[in-house]
């Protein structure tokens, strides 16, 4: 359909609970809240499940990996199912696999059957990762800051209630029931997936000349480039983080308990960081100081670690926790560093693919340094090399800019409308950008 026909018909009727934007606010909150949550409640029953159903440590291996991977196949699958059904389609589609793939494994017998059904309750994660940046550049393109602020800090409090409450679930049948603490996450994720569905069920997509890029061109842009390399930096500190450091404070000392505290003190650090970093982000016309000041806490953190690990133990790791705010300034960036939402989902998608596809060694770098050198200087070497990438990447993305202005833009995709109500993208600090020719709100009849 063309801008002229979309004009004509006049504008579109959507049912009153989609039209408000507190509902938009709502429904991304939701999606948020269920990002990682599959990931994390294995973790404290993963000794369990490889009494109860067989799992050996190979397959351990596969399934500590498997988020990863899914984060970067189905995150590159996502905005070619996006242009071909739509944004919201998917994301709904994304957590009712989610809400299968979470409840299936929670009632196999086998460990390949475990396996295999991680793959949907992952779905909901690599999908929203990729969409839910989108859906913010659309529905709210004067707030991405503070609406990214408010969908990473959900996402962080699901990270963080997943890896705690899973076991204290598990055990509520007086018992350590390993299939109530895991399956229980279906729950929410089931709620999300319902309140999507009326907005998928009257999503309307309409062909329009863009700027979009596929993987291939995205290349080209220096910036995307940089945003790749800053996301995948800043996930091997996070993985690194959470999957060496419990094990680095037990060696030097600390009980299990108190090991197992500090990695949960990692984590909480980072629901105010994440409310805090893409509001700041937005406001910034250059981020170069905030990248310097992330970075500054990470050289902190780790030098107090080497220097004296067991004296300020829960300083080091909260500045480690401070520097994580990397994690929120790239996804605001994401939305920052592209004109509309049609480039956003391209940008988001090659990201956090690449992104989440480079940084998955980086945890088996560290355990097979480990094992070959019998201490733990690899580890640091391989968080300050990913340091290094982080300040060089960070003072590239924050120079601001357009990706769409480093590549030449070709041929037309479909995507949907901004919702109702929206105003077109724009980015401050930079010249407004000229609307979508083909969206709602800048439709004129001819």
């Amino acid at each position: 359909m063309r801008s002229k026909d979309l004009a004509d018909a006049g504008p579109i009727r959507l049912p009153r609970l989609v039209r408000r934007p507190a509902a938009t606010v709502l429904l991304i909150l939701l999606a948020a809240v269920n990002l990682r949550t599959a990931v994390t409640s294995v973790g404290p029953l993963l000794d369990t499940l490889q009494l109860s159903i067989g799992l050996d440590p190979a397959e351990a291996g596969v399934l500590t990996t498997l988020p990863v991977l899914a984060f970067a196949g189905l995150g590159a699958l996502t905005p070619r199912l996006a242009r071909r059904y739509g944004e919201q389609r998917v994301l709904t589609a994304a957590l009712a696999c989610m809400t299968f793939g979470l409840a299936g494994r929670a009632l196999v017998h086998t460990s390949w059957g475990f396996l295999g059904l991680s793959v949907p309750a992952l779905a909901g994660g690599a999908t929203g990762n990729v969409l839910l940046p989108v859906v913010v550049k659309r529905s709210f393109p004067t707030r991405i800051g503070s609406m990214t602020a408010a969908y990473t800090t959900v996402m962080a409090v699901g990270t963080t209630l997943a890896a705690a409450v899973s076991v204290p679930i598990a055990r509520l049948p007086g018992h350590l029931d390993w299939r109530l603490g895991l399956g229980v996450w279906a729950v929410p994720a089931a709620l999300a997936a319902a309140c999507w569905t009326p907005r998928a069920v009257t999503e309307r997509r309409i062909t329009t000349r863009a700027t979009p890029h596929n993987t291939i061109s995205l290349w080209r842009s220096p910036t995307a480039r940089a945003l790749a390399a800053l996301f995948a930096a800043q996930s091997v500190q996070a993985y690194v983080a959470f999957g060496w450091f419990a094990q680095y404070f037990q060696d030097l000392g600390a009980s299990a308990t108190h090991a197992g505290l500090l990695v949960a003190l990692l984590s909480a650090v980072q629901i105010p960081i994440s409310l805090l970093i893409p509001t700041i982000t937005a406001r910034l016309s250059s981020q170069r100081g905030l990248v310097l000041f992330l970075s500054a806490c990470y050289v902190a953190a780790y030098l107090g670690m080497v220097l004296a690990p067991r004296h300020g133990d829960w300083v080091w790791v909260t500045l480690a926790g401070i520097g994580g705010g990397a994690f929120p300034l790239v996804l605001t960036l994401i939305g920052l560093r592209s004109r509309t939402p049609t480039a956003t989902r391209a940008l988001s998608a090659f990201t956090q693919s690449v992104g989440y596809l480079a940084a998955g060694g980086g945890p088996l770098l560290v355990g097979v340094l480990h094992d070959l050198f019998g201490g733990w200087a690899g580890m640091f070497t391989v968080l300050f090399v990913a340091l290094a990438v982080i300040v060089g990447a960070g003072m590239v993305v924050s120079t601001p800019r357009w990706v769409e202005d480093e590549i030449p833009a070709t041929g037309k995709v479909e995507y949907p409308p901004p919702d109702p109500g929206t105003l077109p993208t724009r980015q401050p600090s930079l010249p407004t950008a000229p609307p979508e020719s083909g969206d709602v709100g800048s439709a004129k009849k001819g």
